[in-house]
């Protein structure tokens, strides 16, 4: 039995899933399946794989593993995932299926090949995404053979990440820290302010900008905040899938949440559920555009937050009360700060914060 079938994937995209399963005897000889983004990619391969099975006859132990590439396991992972994997790390994973390990049988996969990938990927990427793209991948050799009985050898990619490392060919990310200034500040937020104010309709940018600074909230967190997860009795605000290296789905914290940020919060109308109902990649687009407008170099949304987290110091934050405001579950991830002295709020009196919470 034979058959493609439409599945929708968690970012709304459609795939095609070419099912093959085969019985001998009343029992199941052969059963396989592959995902695709086209109809008509699932179709060939279903032709080319039920050639490959009649040419066997009845003893189909010989194509078990042939056919069963890296690819093949890949998509089994993004399809039969019942925990949220993201869609990072699933695009990450699609990505890995343009290389030549990709079409690599399983049971062919060896150290010296994940090396060789890694290689590859270091021509046109840092260290440190070479490292995420192990990561993402090492997470297909760890359940393949147990949940699959597709042969892929764990012990290789770890012998491959240890090369690698070793190698420099990947590596962890440096730390920014890049601050914008007031001036750059004052030059966005005119900009954002302004296109608000001829386009009511467009996102608030002067806001949302205001907000991650002084909440130290990520991109995809601020989209998340709901009106029902404003506190405003203790000061703080309810965080859902909070990003965590371990686990994001279902992490959902209280954190703390400074009066600035709060204010500008409730400064916001109350269109829905959501305090800034917005995508979070529009968000990004419309900064980035704006750097690239006003010629401001190398600042990126997410230096906001380390610009949050270092005035929480200058204005005499202990570890332990700005890992309430952060989320930081690990103090260890603050001690980059510890050298930063008390220095007084730059932002007192700031002209914008009067703007950014009127309603």
């Amino acid at each position: 039995m034979a058959l493609i079938v439409e599945r929708k994937r968690k970012d709304g995209s459609v795939a095609y899933v070419a099912v093959i399963n085969i019985r001998q005897n009343g029992k199941w000889a052969h059963r396989e399946s592959r995902s695709f983004n086209k109809r008509s990619s699932a179709e060939a391969w279903f032709k080319k794989r039920m050639k490959e099975i009649r040419s066997a006859g009845e003893d189909l132990s010989s194509i078990k593993n042939k056919g069963r590439s890296l690819s093949t396991a890949i998509d089994r992972y993004i399809t039969e995932s019942v925990k949220d994997i993201g869609r990072t790390k699933a695009q990450v994973l699609r990505s890995i299926k343009e290389y030549d390990i990709a079409d690599m049988p399983c049971n062919e996969i060896k150290s010296h090949h994940i090396v060789q990938f890694a290689k590859d990927l270091g021509a046109t990427r840092t260290p440190a995404t070479v490292g995420n793209y192990m990561s993402h991948l090492s997470s297909i050799f760890a359940i393949a053979r147990p949940a699959w009985g597709i042969p892929l050898d764990q012990q290789m990619m770890k012998d491959a990440f240890m090369v690698c490392n070793r190698l420099g060919i990947t590596g962890k990310a440096r730390k920014r820290n890049r601050r914008p200034t007031l001036d750059e500040l004052d030059a966005l937020l005119t900009m954002f302010d302004d296109k608000h104010l001829r386009r009511p309709n467009t996102v608030p940018m002067h806001r949302v900008v205001g907000f991650a600074l002084f909440s130290i909230r990520r991109q995809q967190e601020i989209t998340r905040v709901e009106w029902a997860g404003l506190d405003q009795t203790h000061s703080r605000v309810f965080i859902k899938d909070m990003k965590h290296p371990g686990d994001k789905a279902e992490n959902d914290v209280w954190c703390d949440l400074p009066s600035p940020a709060m204010n500008i919060a409730l400064a916001m109308p109350k269109k829905n559920s959501f305090v800034f109902p917005y995508h979070s990649d529009t968000i990004s687009a419309a900064f980035t555009r704006a750097c690239e407008v006003l010629e401001i170099e190398d600042l990126r949304f997410h230096d906001l937050r380390h610009e949050g987290v270092t005035r929480l110091f200058e204005i005499g934050e202990t570890i332990p009360q700005v890992a309430a405001v952060s989320g930081h579950r690990s103090w260890s991830s603050l001690q980059r700060y510890t050298h930063i002295k008390q220095t007084g709020d730059k932002y007192e009196g700031w002209k914008w914060l009067a703007r950014l919470t009127k309603k």
